[in-house]
């Protein structure tokens, strides 16, 4: 073996860092061997000293204060697994100016500080690894900065959250409400007690800002991504989806059109033969279109203690050699370019609209009326069902449209609803029919 052992400080003993701990415990001898030197944490900064004591770590590891880690000569890699904005950013930030290096799962901090982090590693002359932070255990990050970066990167679209696919899977499968999967999701652990972020997509947004970031080599931060839940998605919307040849789920798509991008985070009709069609439960994946590479796909488990502690562990192997070869600073900040992220008016798709019209001669001609005043072109009109509201007679009616302006089918949209014909418009999806090669 080569030398002394690398010192590392761990932030943070919850779920992730104990899945750290038993890792680097577990697969000692092999990670040793691997990088010829010996991996040991030498301080862990925990609010709980009960967690040490359930990992039979010694008490004496435990830090006083997050200074005890970043002055000790000893720690030379500290590993953030906080989670929330502060104070991960400015520990973060304080042990990269001081030249150590950091690995980190924190998806927060990453997607709406990097620019701030990565000026910081710059000074410090360290490394920032944050695979972990998108997809848990699946390696896309390291792929996009190191194994893609001969392609130009054309479309990066995922299912970055498990908890709103296994809802999505079970309302497909077993044509159950979303109110009663979500209230089963969280008794079985796979939806947190608030599921805001994840339902409403705020945690998908993060993450395709992070890749969108990487693959356009342009800084994309969750404000500027577009974001809807699937609180609106109902068993009739999944029906119409399968009878038309298509699966819902919550897509975080990330797109590069002549150098204009656009970033979003909403539930999309996906053709049942798309490969992301396949993923199930709470496994994620992330699809990737190259124009040298073409189609490739990253899939796995997307969260948990031991897939996203693989990442975590992975990237602290990765600055262990870099250290051994005097070869930190191997992947810097990507966001050299400022490409102008399109709006949303301007982002060009397919739609389905699921409406309750007056069941009369002559309301599928107005519709379709409204619609090409707008630009709108119908592809396919479908009368599903008759019914009685407030004693009328009323129909439902599915329509696919050919690939228009967002801008135009919202215009469009905002006519139909003040027509009297129109009982009400149920629900809006796009529909994303695959890569543009």
């Amino acid at each position: 073996m080569n030398g002394a052992s690398i010192g590392v400080g761990l932030l943070g003993l919850g779920t992730i860092g104990s899945g750290v701990v038993k890792l680097l415990r577990e697969n000692n001898a092999q990670i040793e061997q691997r990088l010829g030197r010996r991996v040991k944490i030498k301080k862990v900064l925990e609010r709980d000293p009960e967690k040490l004591a359930i990992l039979e770590l010694p008490s004496e590891m435990l830090a006083g204060s997050f200074d005890e880690i970043l002055d000790d000569p000893a720690i030379q890699i500290i590993i953030e697994l906080l989670g929330g904005i502060e104070p991960s950013r400015t520990y973060i930030k304080e042990a990269l100016l001081k030249g150590k290096h950091v690995v980190t799962a924190n998806k927060d901090v990453i997607a709406a500080h990097g620019k701030e982090l990565f000026e910081a590693a710059t000074e410090g002359k360290a490394d920032l690894y944050f695979e972990a932070s998108v997809g848990g255990g699946i390696p896309v990050l390291h792929a996009l900065k190191e194994n893609l970066t001969a392609n130009k990167i054309q479309e990066v679209i995922g299912i970055v959250n498990g908890t709103t696919n296994y809802i999505l899977t079970r309302m497909h499968d077993e044509h159950v409400e979303f109110e009663q999967v979500l209230q089963e999701a969280q008794r079985a652990g796979y939806a947190e007690s608030d599921p805001t972020s994840d339902i409403e997509g705020y945690d998908a947004a993060r993450k395709i800002a992070i890749l969108a970031s990487i693959a356009f080599n342009t800084r994309v931060t969750p404000d500027e991504v577009l974001v809807e839940g699937i609180t609106r998605i109902t068993p009739e919307d999944i029906n119409y989806a399968r009878e038309l040849g298509y699966v819902i789920k919550l897509l975080a798509i990330a797109k590069d059109f002549n150098d204009e991008i656009e970033v979003r985070v909403h539930p999309a009709f996906l053709p049942a033969e798309h490969p992301l069609s396949a993923v199930q439960g709470v496994f994620n994946a992330v699809y990737i279109y190259g124009n040298a590479v073409g189609e490739t796909m990253f899939y796995g488990q997307g969260a948990g203690q031991m897939p996203t502690a693989s990442a975590v562990v992975g990237d602290l192997m990765e600055i262990v050699r870099n250290l051994e070869t005097n070869s930190t600073g191997r992947f810097p900040c990507t966001c050299y370019l400022e490409k102008k992220i399109l709006p949303i008016g301007q982002i060009q798709t397919k739609y389905y609209l699921r409406l309750i019209v007056k069941d009369k001669p002559g309301v599928l001609a107005s519709i379709a009326g409204v619609m090409g005043n707008h630009q709108v072109g119908i592809a396919s009109v479908i009368q599903k069902r008759t019914l009685v509201v407030n004693e009328e007679r009323m129909a439902e009616i599915v329509l696919i449209t050919h690939e228009v302006l967002e801008q135009d089918i919202q215009d469009a949209l905002a006519v139909l609803r003040g027509l009297s014909i129109v009982g009400s418009i149920e629900n809006v999806i796009r529909v994303e029919e695959g890569a543009k090669s």
